[in-house]
């Protein structure tokens, strides 16, 4: 199947309310990463999705199984291609797994072309313009459309997803971040300022490009702190959880994972148990919500589209403490990614998505 030859007519979109209906014709730009190949694992499993263009321009000519031999059996002879916009105008859905401050020039090609353009980048996350500059050291092209992308985590606001043209999907660590703390910041149940996470992730959160710092012999065996004081998801963070926060990421020996430990002062008298139903009481009907008193593993999530949550209060100290696991490729990028093109396009939000991880 040679993406160069799909048929791309610019027919009405999907907006369906069914698996059933017609297929849902789905592109990737920038699939030759992690977060693309995830895209395409997850789409395999996806009864609704038919994914018809996938570009990767570092590997256009090769073939999806010479790079991923994981997804040989399902995508056959898929073929990477140059991107190309008239590739991908008039499809569905077209997901963005581009670096920071790469997907707005394909955006500028497609929004409002396609039914929906689901950004996993940085590009539309965050709604003032001036914090690109401060935290991604550029200037934003695209000002004007930052309020049209809303912020894709269902669980805080689906409503704003249903027909949407565009969605920013939240970075990893935010994800991880927000789902612990916005149900006790919404509820007033901790101060806003002085928040701190602590968050560890596997080594696939830094990309499929080698780097140094990523390689097998330096992660192997060692466990260290990077973006001190200054990392790009901070302002993220803040603007989601609505808290002034210090964040202080850490890259783990594992490939996969995240586990966040965040730290609040609560407002009011508060025990353990309280804190554990505050969580179990909002997220009571989400799906990719596990509240239970015992401390997370990451390896839970692992593969699966799941956010496991716990939480403490330290009678000693007074501080609460609430620890968030999830995997940072699916339910922290391509996961998210789907479940906010499911809700978009009217489908079940569940579509495609495991909530069961793989263990050992």
């Amino acid at each position: 199947m040679d993406t160069a030859a799909m048929d791309t007519n610019t027919g009405s979109h999907v907006r369906v309310g069914s698996a059933a209906a017609s297929p849902v014709r789905v592109g990737i730009v920038g699939a030759s990463g992690f977060t693309g190949s995830e895209l395409l694992r997850l789409a395999a499993a996806h009864r609704s999705f038919d994914v018809v263009a996938v570009a990767g321009d570092t590997q256009a000519g090769a073939a999806v199984r010479d790079l991923y031999p994981s997804l040989a059996a399902h995508y056959g002879d898929l073929r990477y291609c140059a991107y190309d916009p008239e590739i991908f105008v008039g499809l569905d859905a077209v997901f963005l797994g581009l670096p920071h401050m790469a997907s707005a020039p394909v955006v500028a090609d497609l929004y409002k072309r396609v039914g929906c353009v689901i950004d996993l980048g940085s590009d539309f996350r965050l709604l003032d313009p001036a914090l690109y500059p401060q935290w991604y050291g550029a200037q934003h092209p695209m000002p004007e459309l930052l309020g049209e992308f809303p912020y894709g985590l269902p669980e805080l606001d689906r409503e704003s997803l249903r027909d949407a043209a565009g969605i920013a999907v939240p970075g990893c660590y935010p994800t991880a971040a927000a789902l612990a703390l916005v149900p006790f910041a919404r509820g007033g149940h901790i101060s806003t300022t002085g928040v701190i996470v602590d968050a560890a992730s596997g080594v696939s959160g830094a990309g499929r490009a080698p780097k140094p710092n990523t390689s097998f012999s330096t992660v192997d065996e060692d466990f260290v702190a990077y973006g001190l004081l200054d990392h790009r998801h901070t302002p993220e963070i803040e603007q989601v959880t609505g808290c002034q926060v210090l964040f202080t990421p850490h890259l783990a020996p594992m490939v996969r994972g995240i586990l966040a430990t965040c730290y609040a002062r609560p407002t009011e008298g508060m025990t353990t148990d309280d804190a554990l139903g505050v969580l179990a009481e909002f997220y009571a009907d989400e799906p990719f919500v596990v509240v239970h008193r015992d401390s997370p593993h990451t390896k839970a999530t692992l593969g699966a589209n799941t956010c496991h949550l716990s939480a403490r209060v330290d009678p000693r100290t007074g501080w609460l403490v609430v620890l968030s696991a999830i995997d940072n490729l699916v339910k922290g990028a391509s996961g998210g990614a789907v479940q906010c093109a499911n809700v978009a396009l009217g489908l079940p939000e569940t579509a495609g998505l495991s909530t069961t991880g793989l263990m050992p």
